[in-house]
């Protein structure tokens, strides 16, 4: 089975946008720059990619709380492929990375984490199981193990 999954560390070429599905669910999109320089016959040469990035749910609504314009950020995810016809009829094809992980660099900056709370509702358990106990069970989301 062939895996898909991409690392990239550029800096922000706009905030993250963040809209909301009919069902609630958030989604960020935001642009990086990914700068590299290399020497051709000893003469420094750059050449910057640019990569449209879409993250779901939680964290694209912490991208969005986070990031801004020029923040340096570490983004792993996948790459995919998707078809739409622009306003002149045309059938274009786009490609971007679909945020699975993201982080800002630390390599020239410092950064302070704040955890957010789970809310429990929708991805896997949480809250009391409704018995008599004192001690709340655990929340996991998913096959996710807490730190």
């Amino acid at each position: 089975m062939a895996d898909n999954t991409i690392t990239v560390v550029g800096n922000l070429t706009r905030d993250p946008e963040l809209r909301f599905t009919t069902g609630g669910r958030g989604v960020a999109s935001f642009g990086i720059a990914v700068g590299r320089r290399y020497q051709v016959n000893g003469e420094w040469q750059e050449q910057t990619s640019y990569f449209n990035i879409t993250a779901w749910g939680t964290l694209g609504e912490n991208a969005a709380a986070t990031l801004t314009k020029g923040s340096r950020v570490i983004v792993t995810g996948r790459l995919e492929q998707r078809e739409y016809t622009n306003r002149d009829g045309d059938k274009r094809t786009a490609i971007e990375i679909v945020a699975d992980e993201l982080g800002p660099s630390l390599r020239w900056a410092t950064a302070q984490v704040e955890r957010t709370p789970r809310d429990g509702g929708g991805s896997g358990g949480g809250g009391r199981s409704g018995g008599g106990g004192s001690q709340p069970e655990p929340f996991y989301a998913g096959d996710e193990e807490p730190f």
